[in-house]
């Protein structure tokens, strides 16, 4: 495994910070080693008689994953995307591999699954808000301090946990209320799996509801990838995927936002990295 500390920034970070939090450690998951991760990082060494100085080189990783242990599910490789998985899906699309490959890196680190073998998931609480409104309910009602993370008027990232504590933001949601469309406009608010696509586009994508949607999710990485053709297909964006127009792409597919977010820089770069191969 990776070397990591104090302000690296990689996926392997994102890993490091599911497995302290499965050892009991409230932190933020994400790509980020910040001072909360180093804090956690020097209580686990402390306590496993380790070298505490936050660097997780191999001592550290190891008894890492060694308490972490489990068996695998014996489907577990099933559910990963191959090679010819992402070649079959350039041919059919009329495009450079090397592109493909660079979106399923940027969305989600080459990720669709966490630790805890469930989709990769990003909860969205606006998004919530305006699903409810779809659904005849008024979020006004159910908008206070007690459910702020969840359930909030204008976009903003301060409530994101990341990796398996956004599925406690999506609990959360779906049992705000009694009523069934509570559920239903939670799972819609989310964004899932490898290519990160949000429920509320299910019906347009073809499947029949939201929850048809996401027990496809739940399967596997190629189903990640079929969403994601869907999703070029119906939004007609393949256009600027096969061009390599990566700013006309992230704005498509990321929203108006993606260059405080440098997507387009960031799909260059991947996809440079991947033409070299």
């Amino acid at each position: 495994m990776k070397l990591l500390k104090y302000y690296t920034k990689s996926p392997e970070v994102t890993t490091l910070c599911e497995l302290l939090y499965k050892q009991g450690y409230n932190i933020k998951i994400s790509d980020s080693f910040s001072l909360e991760v180093d804090a956690a990082v020097k209580d686990f060494q402390r306590k496993n008689s380790l070298v505490v100085d936050g660097i997780v080189g191999m001592k550290t990783w190891t008894v890492l994953l060694q308490k972490n242990s489990a068996p695998a599910p014996s489907n577990t490789a099933d559910k990963f995307l191959k090679e010819s998985d992402l070649i079959s899906f350039a041919d059919q699309y009329g495009l450079e591999l090397a592109a493909v490959k660079a979106v399923n890196e940027i969305e989600s680190s080459g990720k669709g699954f966490l630790l805890n073998n469930k989709p990769k998931i990003l909860f969205e609480g606006h998004i919530f808000w305006s699903e409810l409104k779809k659904r005849g309910i008024d979020p006004n009602s159910y908008y206070n301090a007690n459910h702020k993370d969840v359930l909030y008027p204008k976009w903003t990232k301060i409530y994101y946990q990341g990796g398996v504590k956004e599925y406690d933001r999506l609990n959360e949601a779906m049992t705000l209320g009694a009523d069934p469309k509570f559920k239903d406009a939670a799972l819609s608010s989310a964004s899932w799996g490898s290519f990160q696509i949000m429920g509320f586009h299910a019906k347009p994508l073809g499947y029949s509801d939201v929850t048809d949607f996401v027990s496809k999710m739940e399967l596997n990485e190629g189903e990640h990838l079929k969403a994601f053709g869907r999703f070029l297909e119906v939004n007609r964006i393949l256009v600027h995927l096969k061009n390599k127009n990566w700013a006309s792409f992230a704005k498509a597919y990321n929203g108006s936002g993606y260059k405080l977010n440098k997507y387009d820089e960031k799909l260059a770069k991947a996809y440079a990295k991947y033409s070299k191969n």
